[in-house]
């Protein structure tokens, strides 16, 4: 093992998909609410699966649900949610792919409110990533008093599959949070 591989963060190295993630997108701060859609869309799709599951379905992800358009995905008729169940490319469970459409919904009367869901969003970490110093895995937290605030907000604007923990995650993987351990190469 290379110096560098053995300083990532342990969860990354399952797979190459993995190390790709974690080195390129994982904790690198967003700022394109159309990525933010997509990763409220997975997160919330991963409740109760595993991460490699739905890195695995991820370019599945984007041609059911229109490359993540918030506007397009909003306009979801029933007849297209009973197509979409019948997709094996992604998590076949009514709950998560209505809760999409209606997150969708809702995502968009965020942007109308806010003028982007990223001036939203940051509001919540006080405009800059929370940058964490994690020694080991074992001291990434699943939830923080960021991501209660923001699931507690999102639920009172109509959002669904947003639990403190599922945003937690959200917030890792838009770089909200950074919780890369200590020597990791993509450590900020």
């Amino acid at each position: 093992m290379s110096a560098a591989r053995e300083k990532r963060c342990t969860w990354c190295l399952g797979s190459p998909e993995y190390v790709a993630y974690h080195d390129e997108e994982w904790g690198q701060p967003v700022h394109d609410d159309r990525v933010f859609f997509e990763f409220l869309t997975l997160e919330g799709a991963q409740a109760g699966l595993s991460w490699s599951t739905i890195l695995a379905k991820r370019a599945n992800y984007r041609k059911a649900f229109a490359d993540f358009d918030p506007a397009r995905v909003a306009r979801f008729t029933p007849a297209r949610v009973e197509k979409l169940l019948g997709d094996p490319g992604i998590v076949r469970n009514r709950l998560k792919v209505e809760a999409t459409v209606k997150n969708a919904k809702a995502f968009l009367a965020v942007q109308k409110e806010f003028g982007s869901f990223d001036k939203y969003v940051w509001r919540f970490v006080g405009g800059q990533p929370k940058l964490n110093r994690p020694r080991d895995m074992k001291g990434v937290p699943a939830t923080s008093a960021e991501s209660d605030a923001l699931s507690k907000d999102l639920k009172k604007r109509g959002f669904t599959f947003v639990g403190s923990t599922i945003m937690y995650a959200f917030m890792q993987a838009t770089g909200l949070v950074d919780d890369h351990i200590v020597g990791c190469p993509a450590k900020r």
